[in-house]
């Protein structure tokens, strides 16, 4: 695969060579540095930009403001034990935000929460983490947090507060109203029965379980094959083939913090292991999962019906399954699916298929699926399922309907009003008729608005709770800093207003005595079983009693599917991106400053179409974009379905079929501090349907708005070190069967070009003693997922500039996942390749600085001093992999943020606290100031505290001493660091590996950064 071409973009391979930089990097409209006068006036309007976001990420440019002020150390009176300044501590904890877990350890610094790890100890989560987690850290210091109980907008007392609810609730049941709970998923067994306590003192309560992306389908589909509405244990560690139709299990389906550790264990192919998973991943937008699939077959969304139930009847005919009726599909995607139920039979009982339609009749024939190939009890595992989705769409229908007639209703971790499917104000209209209202959230939001009652709760980090994601695996959730603001857990609220006057921690501990202590026979003492729960965060008890597998009637779920195949016209998905998901981490800067990893769009949501579809519609400007310069400008689209109309970018997006749409949930919100409101709300266009609510709309409208264009902050060519036309191999790839034959395939030239390479550069003697820190990255289990990104920003201060900035390619992020396509451009094959400094022994940057602020170490990293650094850009401009940031700091006022938003917004901005917005930042990463350049230090704080930790135990250092902010981030284990001078360490092997080449090595930079070739797992006619 040599010769194989990579683009980034449909701009380099439509246009003659990479696009130069757009005309508005240097607006008119704004100040340069020397028209801001006083320093004082660049401070000023800084502050009011980061004021505007209320976040404490700010802080990091703030820190360096011209006046900043004099703060005076203050030492403990009585220093507690456990805290020694300038020391961190680590204490476990649980991610739990609706059906999303991974079990954490929190870093904090005298008392204060700034970094989340993941925890290594859960046999779950795996040490990994995702994105949202990442970022976890920042809500805890936000501003917009609601700090205290509200009755009718008025800041209450806690007893007041529970004196009226209490009297209400009472009043209602003793006439036998309606009450009803309205929550997420809850993982936690403790807060369930709290709700079931609750139940018992008011009988009339019923519990509605609502997820505003759902798996109400599989759930239903399970609970007629399995008899139990859960979901199975899926082990993509163990299959051998996957196939997935419309489910981003890597991205955003159940647990993708999980999935992708299984995945990636399968794709380590090394000379002993040359055996790899093969993914088939059948969808109709460019999903995360789909970007790594070895085959991707691309459908209409109203096609997934049919692909499935050609895959059936085609699994069926070779396994004496009973065929059903199919919906229409062409003969290309026939013949691909046919061979894909080759590829299943042939690999019985190590196979595993998943569906992300939310459809009672799509899953059950899933299910039937994998009952004929085999899978339940294998790759599906029916003893330890899952409890991560439990929302019931019919359930939540019902609900809205009988609403008017309900007397109480207690919104727990929901926010229906935003993101149920309501274009007729059911829900709006119910709400404002229900007596008692209770919002029991984190920080207001739409719902909240029509709630009499707002009881907010603490941020995970903040208080103890539990959770049981799966059956068997327990998790503790402990409080790593004393509650901000005057808030208490849902728990404990729900335990105060049915009388039980204890607190939620007791109660918690209580509840683990009695119903989990007596399951396991492994602690004799319930402290001791308790004390270890806290300590490992985590605690696994085996568990016994398999699910039963039914008989699937496959014929009437068929036969009722296939009337929803096909369709005419236009088709709308939704889908959830990787880093806000379902809109409840809209608010938060650092995940709407990431850019999405196929898109490589951030601060915006927009509507993907493909190249055909864009000159069908007319869309000039976007197909200008393709053909002209990188640009920032994109046309509108008006588009409308099921009563419901919104004006949205079109993005033209390689991997989208023709006459569709592809738009992101999760944006356009009403109530969300000052960056939710970005985008447009795409939930009212979904429906509820006999069996859920489903992603697919058909008969959808879409029209060009002519003479309005918008600009979006796509980054997909910023920072380009590639060129269409250019030779150079920044990424390698082969086939698995290439590799079998030979373990240098797509890497031959690898021997040619060290043989070859000359320098002028004298050689670092010097770096052959002591340490010498090195990367590996394997790019056959980097799965684009960015949370490596996020875990760097939070590590080392990395501040959020917004979209205006963005836009103009001045994001600040150290580290960058470049995403490449390849061969055909309607359907295209994805690499991604994590790009940070590479530390080169021979920089280009260190010779050309005037001042030598940047500087070679005796330990091989390429240094910064900050404070001798006055911003020429030499080194940026000397790089040839452009991986170097400039603190513009022209970030302007709130404003500036807002420009570019189809709507205007006249919010004000909202004032912060200094000392709490500070809160988050680490204090072993010095923050930069304005003129100052600045980049990845493979985490130099860590290298030395690392290497701190082994002098002060009087041992040699470990290789697990060691852990950048990214490898310790990566779910996937792509990430390797390590001294390259010691032959036992990873890094070393894996440098040496026949895989292993380093980006532009020919130009003898000699980076310290080795890639691994990626592996496809692809036959002949694939490649």
């Amino acid at each position: 695969m040599a010769d194989k071409k990579y683009w980034k973009g449909l701009e380099e391979i439509n246009h003659a060579s990479t696009p130069k930089k757009t005309a508005d990097e240097f607006p008119d409209e704004l100040p340069v540095i020397s028209e801001l006068g006083k320093a004082d006036a660049l401070a000023s309007n800084r502050r009011d930009f980061l004021k505007m976001m209320g976040f404490s990420v700010t802080a990091a440019t703030l820190a360096a403001s011209c006046e900043m002020p004099v703060r005076k150390s203050i030492p403990y009176l009585v220093k507690p034990d456990e805290i020694t300044p300038g020391v961190a501590n680590y204490y476990a904890s649980t991610y739990a935000e609706g059906g999303d877990y991974c079990s954490v350890l929190v870093k904090t610094r005298e008392g204060r929460p700034i970094k989340i790890e993941g925890n290594k100890l859960s046999k779950i989560s795996k040490g990994g983490s995702s994105a949202a987690v990442q970022a976890s850290v920042l809500s805890l210091y936000d501003n917009y947090r609601l700090q205290g109980p509200h009755i009718e907008g008025e800041e209450v007392s806690w007893r007041n507060a529970d004196e009226a609810i209490k009297g209400e609730l009472e009043s209602i049941a003793a006439r036998g109203g309606k009450i009803r709970i309205l929550s997420s998923t809850i993982l936690s067994p403790s807060t369930k029965q709290v709700i079931k306590d609750f139940i018992a003192k008011y009988p009339t309560t019923k519990h509605v379980v609502y997820d505003a992306v759902s798996c109400s389908g599989l759930l239903s589909a399970n609970e007629v094959t399995l008899g139990k509405r859960v979901i199975p244990n899926y082990r993509f560690d163990v299959a051998d083939v996957i196939v997935s139709v419309g489910a981003d299990f890597l991205g955003t389906w159940i647990s993708p913090v999980e999935f992708a550790a299984q995945y990636s264990s399968r794709r380590k192919v090394t000379k002993t292991n040359k055996r790899m998973n093969r993914h088939v991943q059948i969808e109709s937008y460019f999903s995360l999962s789909g970007t790594n699939a070895d085959k991707r077959i691309m459908v209409k969304p109203s096609e997934e019906n049919a692909a499935l139930l050609h895959l059936y009847n085609a699994v069926a005919s070779k396994t004496g399954g009973q065929s059903v009726t199919a919906g229409q599909l062409d003969d290309q995607h026939k013949a691909e699916i046919t061979k894909t139920a080759d590829e299943l039979v042939a690999a019985r009982g190590k196979s595993i298929v998943v569906c992300g339609i939310n459809d009672v009749n799509a899953q059950l024939i899933t299910n039937a699926i994998n009952q004929l190939l085999g899978n339940y009890g294998t790759t599906i595992d029916l003893v330890n399922y899952s409890k991560q989705r439990k929302g019931d769409d019919a359930a939540m229908n019902e609900l809205v309907s009988e609403l008017s007639t309900v007397d109480a209703l207690i919104v727990l971790d929901a926010n229906p009003v935003y993101n149920y499917p309501d274009v007729d104000n059911k829900l709006k209209q119910g709400l404002e008729k229900v007596k008692l209202t209770v919002s029991m959230n984190l920080k207001k939001d739409e719902t909240s608005e029509f709630c009499k009652y707002l009881c907010p709760t603490p941020h995970y980090l903040e208080a103890w709770n539990d959770a049981m994601p799966k059956n068997g695996f327990y998790s503790i959730t402990q409080p790593t800093i004393s509650p901000l603001f005057r808030t208490r857990s849902a728990a404990e609220s729900l335990l105060k207003w049915s009388g039980t006057d204890v607190s939620y921690y007791d109660y918690i501990r209580d509840f683990w005595k009695q119903n989990i202590f007596p399951k396991q026979s492994r602690f004799s003492s319930f402290d001791v079983l308790w004390d270890r729960a806290v300590h490992d965060g985590v605690l696994d008890i085996e568990v016994s009693g398999e699910l039963t597998v039914g008989n699937i009637d496959a014929g009437s779920a068929g036969a009722a599917l296939a009337k929803k195949s096909g369709g005419e016209g236009m088709d709308l998905v939704v889908y959830e991106k990787v880093a806000t998901r379902d809109g409840k981490f809209s608010d938060n800067p650092w995940l709407q400053e990431l850019p999405d990893p196929v898109s490589k769009v951030a601060w915006d949501n927009y509507a993907c179409v493909s190249k055909k579809t864009a000159e069908k519609l007319g869309l000039k400007t976007a197909l200008n974009k393709i053909n002209e310069s990188v640009g920032t400008e994109t046309d509108l689209l008006t588009v409308s379905a099921n009563g419901y109309e919104i004006t949205i970018p079109a993005l033209v997006q390689p991997g989208t079929p023709d006459d569709t749409l592809a738009i992101a949930v999760g944006y356009g919100r009403d109530i969300a501090g000052k960056t939710g409101f970005i985008g447009q709300n795409v939930y009212p266009f979904l429906k509820y349907q006999s069996s859920g609510i489903s992603n697919i709309v058909s008969g959808v409208t879409a029209t060009h708005v002519a003479g309005k264009t918008f600009k979006i902050a796509q980054t997909q060519m910023h920072h380009s070190i590639h060129d269409g036309l250019n030779e150079r191999r920044i990424v390698k790839e082969t086939t698995l069967a290439e590799y079998n034959e030979n373990p240098f395939a797509g890497n031959e030239d690898r021997a040619f070009v060290q043989k070859h390479l000359k320098s002028l550069y004298p050689p670092y003697e010097n770096l052959k003693n002591g340490h010498h820190w090195e990367m590996a990255i394997d790019l056959n289990t980097c799965i684009g997922c960015s949370a490596c990104v996020v875990a760097c920003t939070a590590e080392n201060n990395v501040p959020v500039v917004g979209k205006d900035e963005v836009r103009r390619s001045r994001e600040m992020h150290w580290l960058r996942i470049d995403r490449y396509f390849a061969g055909d451009e309607t359907n295209p094959s994805v690499i991604y390749q994590p790009m940070l400094c590479q530390h080169c022994d021979n920089a280009p940057c260190e010779n050309v600085c005037p001042v030598s602020a940047t500087n070679h170490s005796s330990e091989g990293l390429n240094q910064m001093a900050y404070n001798r650094c006055f911003g020429t850009r030499y080194c940026a401009n000397n790089c040839p992999y452009k991986v170097r940031r400039f603190n513009w700091f022209d970030y302007l006022g709130a404003d500036s943020f807002f420009k570019g938003t189809i709507f205007d917004n006249d919010k004000d901005p909202h004032e912060m606290a200094d000392d709490l917005t500070r809160m988050v930042l680490n204090p072993d990463v010095t923050v930069r100031s304005r003129g100052v350049m600045e980049k990845c230090s493979f985490c130099a704080q860590r290298i030395q505290e690392g290497k701190l930790k082994a002098k002060k135990e009087a041992r040699p250092l470990k290789e697990t001493d060691i852990v950048p902010a990214c490898q310790d981030a990566c779910p996937t284990n792509a990430i390797t660091f390590g001294d390259i001078n010691n032959e036992k360490t990873e890094v070393f092997k894996i440098a040496n590996d026949e895989r292993g080449f380093k980006v532009l090595e020919e130009i003898h930079t000699l980076p310290s950064i080795t890639y691994l070739t990626k592996v496809r797992n692809k036959d002949k006619s694939e490649a």
